[in-house]
């Protein structure tokens, strides 16, 4: 595999962090090497921290559908930590493992009731073509509401975001 273009920070190593890390592993029970990346950078890491906590936990969106949306994500953007980061969060959310192994697949929705197949087609138009045509934002808007509607699409943004950043600087797995 391609290594890493920019070194982890090693945790305990920079004292100006330690504020920082300590809310990181408050947050996430550790400091995954995404954060080790981010700490390159405190103002970012502080701020995609409060940002993420933010759509993974303080959202209304139900879990089940920011996990589909999440994993489309990670397949389409070539992003596998991503993927590996999420599925366990998938399970957690009572998506079933085959449903899980389907997002790979070129068009995963057979198996899924239709609320779900509705969100990966929105992950699918906001992650490969960006614009969201007229007729399927109308779809999704007759399914949520405006809360949930910000929250859906921030969702798919910022986890656009996270598979870009990943994948840009070939962010591996756990080190």
């Amino acid at each position: 595999m391609n290594s890493m273009r920019v070194s982890p920070v090693v945790p305990g190593s920079r004292p100006e962090l330690a504020e920082l890390e300590r809310q990181i592993v408050a947050q996430r029970g550790g400091i995954p090497t995404l954060y080790k990346i981010l700490l390159n950078s405190a103002p970012l890491a502080q701020g995609w921290e409060a940002m993420l906590t933010a759509v993974r936990k303080r959202a209304c969106l139900p879990a089940r559908l920011r996990e589909l949306a999440i994993l489309r994500i990670a397949v389409l953007n070539g992003a596998p930590y991503e993927f590996d980061a999420h599925a366990p969060e998938a399970l957690k959310a009572g998506i079933a493992q085959d449903a899980i192994d389907a997002l790979r697949d070129e068009k995963p929705s057979a198996q899924l009731a239709a609320l779900d197949q509705l969100v990966l087609e929105l992950t699918q138009a906001m992650t490969r073509d960006i614009e969201v045509p007229d007729a399927l934002f109308a779809r999704v808007r007759a399914q949520f509401d405006d809360t949930q509607l910000v929250e859906l699409v921030a969702t798919i943004a910022a986890y656009n975001m996270v598979s870009r950043f990943l994948v840009a600087l070939r962010i591996e797995h756990e080190v």
